[in-house]
């Protein structure tokens, strides 16, 4: 077996079910299964456990590229696409959790929160950006805008930045975990910087675009 068929067949199954498991374990806390708690507080663990895991899922992909380069392993970008995907499956449930369990559905109470609360306002604008990014994910997306796919989806860059920031403002108090997360994706962003700057001196290098190269990293 070729390691392209080991990333198909074996490691992209197993990463998928490692990305369901941050959720399996809320499911399991809200329903009482194998002795998980959510705490005294419920509604606000699943919000920040999704809101942590959307931000993770962010920055994993955008960890894909540079491991590409820096190890030449070219088959790592078929686990782009999915991970992309769960970041925006757990931004969804993490706005969710907000909607439904948190306000109760009442649109005019969370109108007004988008309105007034800039951490609210920064979060629901990083959402509203992922969305195109996950429905043009596709295939036949990536062929229908061919060149203006990669412009469409350099916006995760600035939803990683509004992800990170929302953290920061939601945080009161303790802000040492928002800032280990603004620290590793300004890492992540100044190897980009950093990488085009030497591209001039660097040799032409070709890069054929992969089905699965969802979220460019």
């Amino acid at each position: 077996m070729t390691f392209e068929q080991q990333i198909r067949w074996i490691y992209k199954p197993l990463l998928f079910v490692a990305c369901l498991l941050p959720l399996g374990r809320m499911v399991a806390g809200a329903f009482g299964f194998a002795g998980v708690s959510l705490g005294a507080n419920p509604i606000d663990e699943i919000q920040d456990t999704f809101g942590k895991w959307t931000l993770n899922f962010l920055l994993i992909t955008l960890c894909v590229t540079p491991l590409r380069q820096l190890t030449g392993v070219n088959a790592l970008l078929r686990l782009r696409r999915m991970l992309g995907l769960f970041a925006f499956t757990y931004a969804a449930l993490h706005f969710s959790n907000y909607l439904f369990l948190d306000q109760s559905l009442d649109l005019s109470a969370v109108i007004e929160d988008i309105a007034k609360r800039p951490y609210i306002t920064i979060g629901f604008t990083g959402f509203l950006l992922l969305i195109p990014l996950a429905v043009t994910s596709t295939n036949r997306m990536m062929r229908k805008l061919g060149r203006r796919w990669q412009t469409l989806h350099r916006l995760v860059y600035v939803v990683a930045i509004l992800g990170v920031w929302h953290f920061y403002w939601q945080v009161k108090a303790d802000v040492r975990e928002p800032l280990l997360y603004a620290a590793g994706l300004t890492l992540l962003l100044g190897y980009r910087a950093w990488r085009r700057r030497r591209r001039p001196a660097m040799a032409p290098r070709v890069v054929p675009v992969q089905p699965s190269q969802s979220l460019p990293g």
